[in-house]
């Protein structure tokens, strides 16, 4: 590379620092460009007087991953980060029982005999059959699938009888377990990705094999310090980091990117642009209608997407006893997944996530005062559901249901301060197409060669990262695609890949 070429970031997510990370450890200019005030995107933090809350993602999947992207930097995770590893991971809540998952092999068999009729006898026989099926499949998601060639590569050839192409994971999962509570216990990681368990390709029985292998990890101060140490290496090796500043639209000609127009109507040209906003906001706002074919504004329209979530984030004036994370289901399960993916309906019967983060972790509120955070998935905005009207009924109910199920007696009387994020918000407030926060639906013909490109297929010099682009959605994949597109850049302009520690 005779001079640094610049590359310019829009958005400083995950997969935007991530690849700054890589890109600037090996010679390149690189500048990051973010709307807010914080670097992370849906991993930054929201603060709340002296309460500190994750956006988005809450747990640390796949550590190795990360552990790999600050190695090709020539870096340690944990000279930046201290991690925390759970287990047990998170409590189950059905309506007749509570069940903990443990990545404790020992601890897991006798919690599945208390807990289910059928006990423990498929569970070695589900991890042994899974991380075989794991084994081969990786490779495949590591891949750049930009061009036909790439796709019909070896490892995925090798790697298709393993797709279980008949199956979701609901289904895949009778192989081991007969009763349906059972398979909900390897099966709701579906909705990491924003799929219901019944519709989610088999291949992703993976998410819960990989917790069970690897175990899930808490980052002291919350899952947005990996952002911040992202940053920090950016900063370290030259790159420039912009936060409140917005992009309004990329600079094309004649289908080639040649920089962004800001929103104060300033330019910055690069040599290769790459795109971590979500990528079907991106194409429908930062492109010039008519440019692109295959992502119109219609094709767009048209495409399959993830379900949204309901938010809320209390800074409470006490401590309730309560795990790390804790998942509720809601008695008629099934009910509630078809209202929020396909009848795009509220159910007063929901599901629910909460992190009590601060049974790890007493940097995330003041002495004896806690930061509960809740997730409650949605129909995306197709629904068409009027949120500014819904909204405080629906927290009413989740608050009335934490009282109930969890037994937090009293939780209205001791919030100190609060804030809400609605499928509405999502996509008014933080750019989420359709507030599907898990970007494009995980089928089998929105994965792989038939997802947006790495290297994107419409547009010269343009490169995606994140949740929209291969592999998807989830801090490790979103990485894999930073570490993906890195390469693709690296290889364009002759820079070997790979120097680290």
């Amino acid at each position: 590379m005779p001079e640094k070429k610049h590359i310019v970031i829009i958005g400083a997510g995950p997969g935007g620092l991530c690849a700054g990370m890589l890109l600037s450890h090996h010679g390149f200019n690189v500048t990051l460009l973010d709307k807010n005030a914080e670097v992370g995107g849906r991993n930054r933090p929201i603060r709340l007087g002296e309460f500190v809350f994750d956006t988005g993602p809450t747990f640390l999947l796949m550590k190795h991953v990360l552990d790999d992207m600050f190695a090709l930097c020539g870096r340690r995770s944990d000279a930046y980060l201290d991690f925390i590893k759970l287990d047990p991971m998170y409590r189950l809540l059905f309506a007749d029982r509570a069940v903990n998952v443990y990545s404790d092999r020992a601890k897991m068999r006798e919690e599945l005999a208390q807990s289910f009729a059928e006990g423990s006898d498929g569970y070695d026989q589900y991890l042994q059959r899974e991380g075989q099926r794991f084994k081969k499949l990786y490779p495949c998601i590591k891949r750049d699938y930009s061009s036909l060639k790439a796709f019909f590569s070896w490892d995925l050839l090798r790697a298709v009888p393993s797709l279980a192409l008949n199956h979701s994971v609901f289904t895949n999962l009778g192989k081991y377990f007969q009763e349906e509570k059972m398979r909900l216990v390897f099966s709701f990681q579906s909705k990491y990705l924003g799929m219901s368990p019944w519709d989610c390709p088999a291949l992703f029985t993976m998410l819960s094999y990989l917790e069970h292998e690897y175990g899930i990890y808490h980052v002291k101060g919350g899952l947005n310090k990996i952002a911040a140490a992202m940053a920090q290496v950016i900063t370290e090796q030259g790159g420039v980091i912009r936060t409140n500043t917005a992009v309004q639209s990329l600079i094309i000609k004649d289908k080639v990117v040649q920089g962004v127009r800001l929103e104060d109507g300033s330019e910055l040209f690069a040599d290769e642009v790459i795109v971590n906003a979500d990528f079907a906001y991106a194409m429908t706002q930062l492109v010039p209608h008519g440019t692109l074919r295959q992502y119109s504004p219609e094709k767009i329209q048209a495409l399959d997407y993830s379900c949204s979530t309901f938010m809320l984030y209390l800074g409470l004036d006490t401590y309730y006893d309560l795990p790390h994370h804790t998942i509720a289901f809601a008695d008629d399960y099934t009910t509630n997944i078809d209202n929020i993916f396909h009848n795009k309906t509220l159910s007063s019967d929901f599901s629910f996530y909460v992190q009590n983060a601060c049974a790890s972790d007493d940097s995330l509120a003041p002495a004896g005062k806690s930061a509960l955070y809740i997730l409650v998935p949605m129909p995306n905005n197709d629904s068409g559901l009027d949120w500014p009207s819904l909204c405080a009924e629906k927290r009413g109910q989740i608050l009335t249901v934490l009282e109930e199920r969890l037994g937090l007696v009293g939780i209205r009387d001791h919030i100190e301060c609060e804030k809400i994020i609605t499928p509405q918000t999502w996509a008014s407030d933080e750019n989420v197409y359709k507030g599907a926060t898990f970007s494009l639906a995980h089928k089998f013909s929105q994965l792989l060669y038939w997802r947006p490109h790495n290297q994107f297929q419409e547009l010269g010099q343009c490169y995606l990262v994140g949740g929209g682009t291969h592999p998807g959605s989830g801090l490790p994949t979103i990485y894999e695609s930073a570490h993906i597109s890195a390469k693709l850049i690296c290889r364009k302009h002759r820079v070997k890949f790979g120097s680290g520690l």
